[in-house]
């Protein structure tokens, strides 16, 4: 008879064995948990706190459900997601409200940055239909995700007080969507954006002293200190808010849109922490620039809005960039060909 079939028939009978001599000291132990929780419901009813440190812990068990996870009854770090979101959100939100006081009391002090000189009436173009179109498509986008997100992450603090259980379910789902939907237009556009500022915002002369006067923001005489295309404050903005925020918000959105690439609860609840604090940020950021955009300095909301400037509001604001357009170095060019319907809107944004 060969060893291998000894090996054989002789392994049932090992195993069978072992069994015989473990499975004792197994019950026992099961035994001894299970007098232990029997004492315990005795001396104090309802404390089944050996069991639910037991379900805690995260060891995954058996279970017939096929997935991710599916094999844990309950996931530790979920408490802890629950228990940090609450202050992450009250920073968030004293951050943004700490940027609106200061904005406000920066617009009292100083109030609209304007031009010192009258506009010629000659026009720049300033920015491409291509570069307009991706700039609105990206900023309305980011608005709309901005008013759901707050109204995601703050609603139950501060709308469901006011406007009840109903209308607030309604509102929130609404706005859950509307995210959800609205996400994909950023994640596209984004790329394209970068690619489409990027040359311009590269490190030029002049950045490092707009940096350290600040551009003369904070000089009520008004004198801008001379910059090219975009001055060091907009490029910081690109790079951090843009290049950086950005990609990150999508990507953190993208492992919570898409469940079904086999993360776990736990990556997507650092996901979602990752995004609300990039969220946060952004909106900080952002504030700064639509004010500095619309109501903080005149002729920069047309600019975006036409694409068109005049050379008064290009040489005080943009001198560097005026200089190369003037010489023909630039990209962009002396518009005659603009509308008249345009150089009046244009005009009128210079106006006081």
């Amino acid at each position: 008879m060969s060893r291998p079939f000894l090996c054989e028939r002789l392994m049932p009978v090992v195993g069978i064995l072992v069994a015989l001599v473990f499975s004792p000291i197994v019950h026992a132990a099961d035994a001894g948990r299970a007098q232990e929780q029997a004492q315990r419901q005795q001396t104090q009813p309802g404390n089944n706190a050996p069991m639910w440190r037991d379900v805690r812990g995260g060891v995954k068990q058996t279970t017939q459900v096929r997935g991710v996870e599916t094999n844990v009854l309950m996931q530790p770090s979920g408490q802890s997601w629950r228990e940090v979101r609450p202050p992450m959100s009250l920073a968030g939100g004293l951050l943004i409200a700490a940027a609106l006081l200061a904005l406000f009391a920066f617009y009292q002090w100083r109030g609209p940055i304007g031009v010192h000189e009258a506009g010629t009436g000659k026009l720049i173009k300033r920015f491409s239909d291509a570069e307009r179109l991706t700039h609105w498509t990206v900023a309305i986008s980011v608005c709309i995700l901005a008013v759901t997100g707050l109204i995601l992450s703050f609603g139950k603090y501060m709308l469901l007080p006011i406007i009840g259980y109903t209308l607030f379910s309604w509102l929130a789902m609404f706005a859950k969507n509307l995210h959800n939907f609205v996400a994909p237009v950023f994640f596209f556009m984004l790329p394209v954006m970068i690619v489409l500022f990027v040359r311009d915002n590269l490190p030029g002369p002049g950045d490092l002293k707009w940096l350290l006067t600040f551009g003369g923001m904070f000089s009520k005489s008004g004198h801008e200190t001379p910059s090219g295309r975009f001055n060091m404050g907009e490029k910081a903005l690109f790079w951090f808010m843009v290049c950086a925020l950005g990609v990150v918000l999508c990507l953190s959105g993208a492992v919570m849109l898409f469940p079904n690439f086999d993360q776990g609860r736990q990556i997507m609840q650092s996901a979602n922490i990752v995004h609300v604090i990039s969220a946060l940020v952004m909106i900080f950021a952002a504030s700064f620039h639509i004010y500095l955009g619309t109501v903080g300095q005149r002729g920069a909301y047309e600019g975006m809005r036409t694409g068109y400037v005049d050379e008064t509001w290009a040489k005080e604001h943009h001198q560097l960039w005026y200089d190369q357009v003037k010489a023909g170095h630039a990209r962009q060019h002396f518009a005659d060909d603009a509308p008249d319907a345009v150089r009046a809107q244009v005009a009128d944004g210079l106006k006081a």
